[in-house]
């Protein structure tokens, strides 16, 4: 079996009792609308803030027309405390509008339209890809970048170029769940600083690059 394959298993099982991150939950819903607007959400913040500002909005609204009609004072009320929830608020608004002028109602289903969208970066565009549509896609954030360098599967210095470099190593079959497991197993195993090394399940096929520990 390919290591990185038998490592991504290894991770699977490791974090298969932990909280995986809100958007991954949102995604079950299968609306690449609530998926997209709860990403822009979670960034920058923490996922218990996401995930209770999220039902907060969804429950007042569900589609970019609802959204449009919402006064940027509502939604600022309705995502805080969020970060930069005063700029979210206006990034929401604007992709909405944005979907409905420009995309006849609808989240695009491709990368370079949903980089068309002010404020959707390509970890946002990936995620609405893989969990929205089930296209398979990478999504690349901190966590992902971070890890897979620590792993030894690559060296890359930005997360653009850690996209590239894991579609070139891991099968299509496990694009999309791969920012689920390692951001889960970011948050809780493989943290930034000090990582649990020794409770984690990979420890003996980690490379341990780059790795910091308080001193």
């Amino acid at each position: 079996m390919n290591k990185i394959i038998r490592t991504i298993r290894l991770i699977e099982k490791q974090v298969s009792t932990l909280k995986i991150p809100w958007v991954s939950r949102e995604s079950e819903r299968r609306d690449p609308y609530r998926v997209l607007i709860s990403c822009i959400l979670s960034l920058r913040t923490k996922d218990g803030t996401t995930a209770e500002a999220s039902s907060r909005l969804f429950k007042v609204v569900a589609s970019p027309q609802e959204m449009v009609k919402l006064s940027t004072a509502r939604l600022e009320r309705l995502i805080y405390p969020v970060g930069f929830y005063r700029n979210k608020a206006r990034f929401i608004l604007e992709i909405s509008r944005g979907i409905i002028d420009n995309f006849r109602e609808r989240v695009p289903d491709n990368l370079e339209d949903l980089l068309k969208l002010k404020g959707v970066g390509r970890k946002t565009a990936n995620l609405v890809l893989g969990l929205g549509y089930g296209i398979p896609a990478i999504c690349v954030d901190t966590h992902v970048h971070r890890i897979s360098n620590r792993l030894g599967w690559v060296n890359t210095k930005t997360p653009h170029h850690t996209e590239e470099a894991l579609k070139r190593l891991i099968p299509s079959a496990y694009w999309i769940r791969l920012n689920t497991v390692l951001v889960a197993f970011g948050q809780n195993i493989c943290l930034p600083i000090s990582p649990y090394c020794s409770r984690c399940l990979i420890d003996s096929l980690c490379r341990k690059q780059r790795v910091e520990r308080w001193r």
